[in-house]
């Protein structure tokens, strides 16, 4: 099933159901008021959910209603926790060969993670707001996913059992202001401003066999002010599976129901399926050429990202946001 959040009812939105084809929604406050009471009640709230998105698919549900991209919401407007791995080792390999450093033998047994903003997610259409192009604007393309009650402890394959839904992120980076946090040695906070969620998240039955071994096995694509940035597949090159990101993230802790977890930046080993990001993009090039020429983004640019089937379906609907200033308050 596939499932989102209205612009209304505060801060968490209104949970909504939504049809295959993302064409039309009806409310699901009679099961459950927001996405994460939902997820507080998965085992309830999901077999309902489910009669809901089949009687929607069929005509047949009351009160439904045209779906208008520009009121949704964040699927989950606001989490309780978002953790960002960065399991996609050749971005890592090549960013870190473009500065002449080597990739720690550890880095291919013990996933790369780290505590993003949960606070507030942008909505879908909702723009980027940022105060200065010189902060290096950035786009990074992911998948995600999200967790009911996740126990401390548990095994990867234990944790598989604990993935609920996939969407999409663009997790906003602010490329200039890293350099300056990780020389501090206590990772990020300004560089890593609030990001967008896609739409819709889904159940993954929805990806059919696309969902194997806890990764999404589709190419996730890139537009950038309507040309084509790039598509590298999701299945492909990923070392640690969202499993294992959720066994990693809960090794010391529980996580609550509605925990997203990242990818981190898609990238393949192949370079000809382009970038998920400008800092991918530009590490390239200074490998070929000795420095980058691609700039980062700049006011009025905007990114589109999506993800379809095998049939050129869409499925979680697009995230397409324009950069903005943010003028001071």
């Amino acid at each position: 099933m596939k499932l989102g959040s209205l612009k209304e009812g505060g801060r968490d939105g209104t949970l909504i159901v939504v049809s295959r084809d993302l064409a039309r929604g009806v409310r699901a406050t009679g099961i459950a008021a927001t996405l994460q009471a939902a997820l507080e009640d998965w085992s309830n709230a999901a077999p309902r959910l489910n009669a809901l998105y089949q009687s929607l698919n069929a005509g047949s549900a009351e009160g439904a209603f045209d779906i208008d991209m520009k009121a949704l919401a964040a699927p989950l407007p606001r989490a309780y926790e978002f953790v960002d791995g960065s399991a996609y080792l050749p971005h890592v390999e090549r960013v870190r060969r473009a500065r002449g450093a080597e990739v720690p033998e550890s880095f291919y047994v013990d996933p790369l993670m780290y505590q993003a903003v949960s606070a507030g997610f942008y909505g879908p259409r909702d723009p980027v707001k940022v105060v200065s192009e010189d902060y290096g604007i950035d786009l990074e393309a992911e998948i995600v996913i999200v967790t009911d009650d996740v126990p401390m402890a548990l095994t990867p394959a234990q944790a598989a059992e604990h993935i609920q839904l996939i969407g999409l992120v663009n997790d906003v980076s602010l490329r200039n202001l890293i350099p300056p946090e990780l020389a501090k040695g206590f990772g990020f906070l300004q560089s890593k401003p609030r990001s967008a969620l896609s739409p819709v998240f889904v159940t993954p039955d929805e990806l059919g066999d696309a969902w194997q071994d806890s990764k999404v096995h589709l190419p996730l694509l890139t537009h950038i002010n309507g040309k084509w940035f790039g598509a590298p597949e999701a299945g492909v090159d990923m070392q640690f599976n969202f499993a294992q990101l959720v066994a990693h993230a809960a090794k010391t802790r529980p996580l609550s129901a509605g925990t997203i977890v990242g990818s981190g930046t898609i990238a393949n080993e192949d370079t000809a399926k382009g970038a998920s990001c400008f800092a991918e993009q530009r590490t390239v090039e200074t490998l070929r050429d000795g420095k980058p020429s691609t700039p980062f983004m700049s006011f009025g640019d905007v990114v589109r990202i999506e993800m379809k089937d095998r049939d050129g379906n869409d499925i979680f609907g697009a995230i397409e946001q324009v950069i903005e200033r943010q003028s001071a308050p």
